[in-house]
C-alpha cells in the first residue's frame, strides 16, 4: 500500500521500519498520524532522534506521559505540536485576535460542540475501538477523540486553564460494526458526552461532543460571551462555504457575520475552500514558522496537549465516581 501510494505522489523512498527513517540527518520534522496507542512510542522516538514532531491527538492516553514527552522535548530544544486543526481555522484565528483586543471584554462563558453524525450508521465502521474491552463498562470514546479540539480551544479563547469539571457520558448506538473484525458487536463505547467547568479565570464553560448528532463535518461551533460583547465562530461545511464568524456587542439584537481578513488565511486559501485543506495549511504553515524562528514561540505544543488530555483524565473520572473533580489532578 506504501508502494502504491509512493508511485502516485511522486515519493522516492518508502520504508516498512520507522527507525530507518529517523537515522537520517537530512529530515527535520516528523508528523506521526498513526493509530493512537502507538503515538507516544512514535514521537518519543523522534524526539530521541532530535527531530520536531506534530502528533495527532492523544500523544498518550495519560496525561503524565505527554507532560513528560513535552519536557523531553524541551530539554532537546525542539518545537511540538499536536493535530489540534480547528484552532488553525482562519475564522477561528480572528476570533481569538478580536479576543485578545478586547473586543469581549471579560471573558464570562464559553460554550463549545464538536459534533456531527459520522458513525450514526452502526454500519460505518469504527476505526479504533478494543473489541475485547470490558463492555460492562463504558469506554471514552467521543470525549477523546471528538472532544480534544474543542476543549483546547475552550482553554485557548477564555485565557485559562480549566479548574474543576464534572461529566456524563453516554452510549446511544450499543450494536456496531467493527472494522478489527468487519462484524457487528456490542461496542460500549461513549458515543456522546457533556462536561461542564469552571476556569481558573473564574469564567464558566460547556462541552458537548458526539460523532452520532445530525449535522455537518467537521461540526465545531465555539462560543464566547464577555461583558463587552460576544462571538460565534462555527466551523460547519454548509452551501459551499467551511466557516463563518458572528460578532454582536451588548446593544444589538442579533448577531452579525463578519469578513475574515486575508491575512489569517494560508497564501491562496479562501472561505470556499474545503476545511480538511484549508484549516491544516494554517496548521502546517504555524508549526514550519515556530521550527525556522530562533524564538521560543510554540502554540498548541505537547503541553497544551497535556493539559487537554488532564481534562479529559478529569472529565473520565468524574462520571465514574459521579462529582465535581479539581484540576491539575496532580494536586
Amino acid at each position: 500500500m506504501a508502494e502504491a501510494l509512493a508511485t502516485e505522489f511522486g515519493i522516492p523512498t518508502v520504508e516498512s521500519d520507522h527507525r530507518m527513517l529517523l537515522q537520517r540527518d537530512d529530515i527535520d520534522l516528523v508528523d506521526v498520524c498513526t493509530p493512537s496507542a502507538t503515538h507516544f512510542d512514535l514521537a518519543w522516538a523522534a524526539l530521541e532522534a532530535g527531530k520536531h514532531v506534530l502528533c495527532e491527538k492523544p500523544v498518550a492516553f495519560d496525561f503524565r506521559e505527554t507532560v513528560r514527552a513535552s519536557e523531553f522535548a524541551r530539554s532537546k530544544g525542539l518545537k511540538t505540536k499536536l493535530g489540534f486543526t480547528f484552532r488553525y481555522a482562519p475564522a477561528m484565528r480572528y476570533m481569538k485576535a478580536l479576543i485578545d483586543q478586547g473586543f469581549i471584554g471579560t471573558p464570562f462563558i464559553f460554550n463549545g460542540y464538536e459534533q456531527n453524525s459520522q458513525w450514526l450508521d452502526p454500519m460505518n465502521p469504527l476505526r479504533q475501538v478494543d473489541p475485547h474491552a470490558d463492555q460492562s463498562e463504558i469506554q471514552v470514546s467521543s470525549l477523546e477523540g471528538y472532544g480534544a479540539p474543542i476543549i483546547d480551544i475552550g482553554a485557548w479563547a477564555v485565557g485559562a486553564p480549566y479548574q474543576e469539571v464534572v461529566g456524563t457520558m453516554r452510549n446511544f448506538i450499543p450494536e456496531r460494526m467493527v472494522r478489527a473484525t468487519g462484524r457487528m458487536m456490542r461496542m460500549n463505547i461513549d458515543d456522546g458526552d457533556i462536561f461542564i467547568g469552571e476556569f481558573a479565570n473564574g469564567a464558566l464553560g460547556s462541552i458537548q461532543t458526539s460523532f452520532v448528532t445530525v449535522g455537518n463535518y467537521p461540526g465545531i461551533e465555539a462560543r464566547v460571551y464577555g461583558s463587552e460583547g460576544a462571538l460565534i465562530c462555527r466551523l460547519v461545511e454548509e452551501f459551499g462555504v467551511c466557516e463563518s464568524l458572528k460578532a454582536a456587542k451588548p446593544d444589538d439584537v442579533e448577531f452579525r457575520e463578519i469578513e475574515v481578513p486575508p491575512q489569517f488565511y494560508p497564501p491562496g486559501g479562501h472561505k470556499g475552500e474545503a476545511w480538511r485543506t484549508l484549516f491544516y495549511a494554517n496548521l502546517i504553515s504555524s508549526f514550519i514558522g515556530e521550527v525556522q524562528s530562533p524564538t521560543p514561540e510554540n502554540e498548541g505544543d505537547f503541553m497544551d496537549g497535556a493539559r487537554v488530555q488532564e481534562v479529559i483524565n478529569g472529565v473520565e473520572k468524574s462520571f465514574r465516581e459521579r462529582r465535581w473533580v479539581r484540576l491539575p489532578l496532580d494536586g
